[in-house]
């Protein structure tokens, strides 16, 4: 009986053991893109746009995507009451075709995306951004690169600091 007991005991304490690892083994591994730029804290208005323009799902998707996202900061530049009038329903399709200009097919990483001067890359809208480096600093479409390579288990973001927009 006392043999059961301690046995009983040990798978428990092995269960719970594999339990609690494999959470941590989950906290470890990185989230999908809108939950790493939701994390961050700085990304407010992004989340808002998407969650407006119905695109989480697809950004919380397999991807890979690289995303060029603007901060609060980026979205706080364009004249006073754009953000309200795209996040109107109305306005999804303009919304979504502004996001989506954010967005590229494929996992670039910074590495890659300083090798790419002068060359253009299509988005997810269809649309191409132009890539520019000049003296160390990247720009897209004119937007400076702030912070690269935050990576997420379905892609990477790279931090711009004004909002582009599609032709």
């Amino acid at each position: 009986m006392k043999k059961q007991i301690i046995r009983a005991t040990l798978t428990a304490v092995a269960v719970l053991a594999l339990v609690a690892g494999s959470t941590a083994l989950r906290a470890q591994q990185p989230k999908d893109i809108v939950d790493t730029a939701v994390a961050a804290g700085s990304f407010k208005t992004l989340a808002a746009a998407l969650t407006a323009a119905g695109l989480i799902d697809t950004l919380k998707g397999d991807g890979p995507f690289t995303v060029f996202a603007p901060t609060d900061a980026a979205f706080a530049k364009l004249p006073a009451g754009t953000v309200e009038m795209l996040l109107k329903p109305e306005n999804k399709a303009k919304l979504t075709a502004i996001l989506t200009y954010h967005v590229v097919a494929g996992n670039v990483m910074a590495a890659k995306v300083v090798t790419m001067n002068g060359q253009e890359v299509k988005t997810v809208n269809g649309q191409s951004i132009k890539i520019m480096v000049s003296g160390g600093k990247v720009m897209v479409d004119g937007a400076n690169v702030v912070t690269t390579d935050i990576k997420a288990s379905n892609g990477v973001i790279h931090v711009i600091d004004s909002v582009i927009l599609p032709k």
